[in-house]
């Protein structure tokens, strides 16, 4: 039955796709679409679908799919399910790498700051994986040094946003979240990244599976847990890294879709992973077609709609969470 879910979800994704590329800000008739996608000749409406919708749709299920899966490893990884990937400061590490390539070395194109943006959440992860105690780190102690990176980083951005106003113009719409910057520039410098990252967490599928059940069990089924740690942190960097450079930091997409997939596969991350790469996208491009939709003739950036979406559900997986240790 998971298998045939997976199946499912797969269609699923296939029809959002299909959705993103059809509709945006400009109604475009089902024809104009598929001689966009299949007979173009430059005119406005083939611009439309071959340089703008599906470089973005391409992006969202990138994008979504890394999302996705650092969410999964990083609730796997800590045993927590309100976890997500911010818990380790890849979002803010991104955004003061952004920030300052933008306000001290004079960089604003997205192709200039997207190497900036991925190297800061590396860097970030490294340090909250030292100052959680390197070997000795345990999932408590990840969370502390990640929500103080996080707060010593965003409190930097904000600063330096105050003091140089060109700044503030070129990283306000970056920091809200949004596929509308997307070209095959961008996808081709990320992919490679995502990609590996996928491997990488699909890898640690099984030993996560041990870790969840207490780090005394894993170690007694052979579970390496330094090694599986360091391999989650640099799954999680590379993911959600390149997410977060690519289109800025959009919340809660981590948190939500591995709440969604537990209800389908229960607690098994062989099947988590790939559910949540899966159903991610799903997600993601659905609100991205939503924010086309209702500002017309504008829109509404995807990042906003997923806070919109998220911040109630957050809310309460928090409630049931708390009566659920009544």
């Amino acid at each position: 039955m998971r298998a045939v879910g997976l199946f499912v979800s797969v269609g699923v994704l296939l029809l959002v796709v299909v959705a993103s590329i059809a509709i945006g800000a400009k109604p475009l008739a089902p024809g104009d679409v598929w001689h966009g996608l299949f007979h173009a000749s430059g005119t406005g409406n083939d611009v439309i679908v071959q340089d703008v919708r599906v470089p973005r749709t391409i992006l969202g299920v990138l994008v979504g799919a890394a999302l996705g899966l650092s969410g999964a490893v990083m609730q796997g990884l800590t045993r927590n399910p309100l976890a997500e990937p911010g818990i380790l400061g890849v979002n803010a590490g991104a955004a003061a790498a952004v920030v300052s390539a933008i306000s001290f070395l004079g960089i604003t194109s997205l192709t200039g700051y997207v190497w900036f943006s991925f190297a800061g959440a590396g860097v970030v992860s490294v340090l909250v994986y030292l100052l959680g105690g390197s070997r000795g780190a345990t999932p408590v102690r990840l969370a502390l040094a990640g929500t103080a990176a996080t707060a010593a980083l965003y409190g930097y951005v904000n600063a330096v946003q105050l003091m140089d106003s060109a700044a503030l113009e070129q990283i306000r719409f970056w920091t809200v979240g949004s596929l509308a910057s997307a070209d095959m520039g961008i996808i081709g410098k990320v992919w490679p990244f995502i990609a590996v990252g996928v491997v990488l967490a699909l890898l640690i599928a099984r030993p996560l599976n041990a870790m969840e059940m207490g780090e005394d069990t894993a170690r007694a089924l052979g579970v390496h847990l330094t090694r599986t740690r360091v391999l989650a942190m640099v799954a999680v960097t590379l993911l959600c890294g390149a997410a977060t450079a690519a289109c800025g930091p959009i919340v809660f997409i981590g948190l939500m879709v591995p709440h969604l997939v537990r209800t389908l596969t229960g607690p098994d991350m062989r099947w988590i992973l790939p559910y949540a790469a899966v159903l991610a996208p799903v997600l993601l491009l659905g609100s991205d077609v939503i924010g086309r939709v209702v500002a017309r003739p504008s829109e509404l950036q995807v990042g906003i709609v997923t806070a919109l979406v998220g911040g109630p559900v957050f809310i309460h997986l928090v409630r049931r969470r708390k009566m659920a240790q009544l």
